[in-house]
């Protein structure tokens, strides 16, 4: 069911925030990408196999600690975090726990395959379904390599822009998802 949240969520941020970058940019460029250069290829190594070894080696000592910094943060939650008290802030008053799971997606979120075990426990102690879509959509969204990418592209203006947009659309969505399941 969450997966399906996400996809369906996802695809209707994008077409929102694709009508709202027409409106807003009214023929102007909207996107300046001089701040990027082409980085130097690690991909030198002439046998292939050893190249597809080191990338993936370099892949997981970078996404490695995110996912085991996830998965100690469930422990932590399902240890010491009282069920009652996820129930209060995530399940019991819906519209309060939504705007808790997106304002705490902002900070909290390491990467996808690390929330999910939190996610799972926070669902397991009363998390509504709409919480958790809030919590993944504004998780990813401002994840602090994307948020410096996209400060770069798009400006202070419209970068603040995105953020508001991004943490109104995620309370939105899980306020619906809430009334429809």
């Amino acid at each position: 069911m969450a997966l399906t949240v996400r996809i369906v969520s996802c695809f209707f941020c994008g077409i929102a925030a694709g009508l709202l970058i027409r409106l807003a940019g009214r023929g102007k460029p909207f996107f300046n990408f001089s701040g990027f250069e082409e980085g130097k290829s690690r991909d030198t190594d002439p046998n292939p196999v050893l190249r597809l070894l080191k990338n993936i080696g370099r892949n997981i000592r970078i996404t490695g600690p995110y996912f085991l910094l996830g998965i100690v943060l469930s422990a932590l939650f399902q240890r010491y975090v009282p069920q009652d008290l996820m129930t209060e802030f995530f399940g019991g008053n819906e519209v309060f726990g939504v705007l808790m799971a997106a304002t705490i997606g902002v900070p909290l979120y390491a990467c996808g395959g690390g929330t999910i075990p939190l996610l799972q426990s926070w669902l397991l102690d009363g998390m509504s379904m709409g919480s958790a879509g809030a919590f993944m959509i504004t998780g990813p969204s401002t994840k602090i390599t994307n948020l410096g990418a996209l400060k770069i592209v798009l400006g202070i203006w419209y970068f603040l822009f995105y953020l508001v947009f991004v943490m109104a659309y995620s309370f939105l969505t899980g306020l619906v998802v809430n009334l429809l399941i």
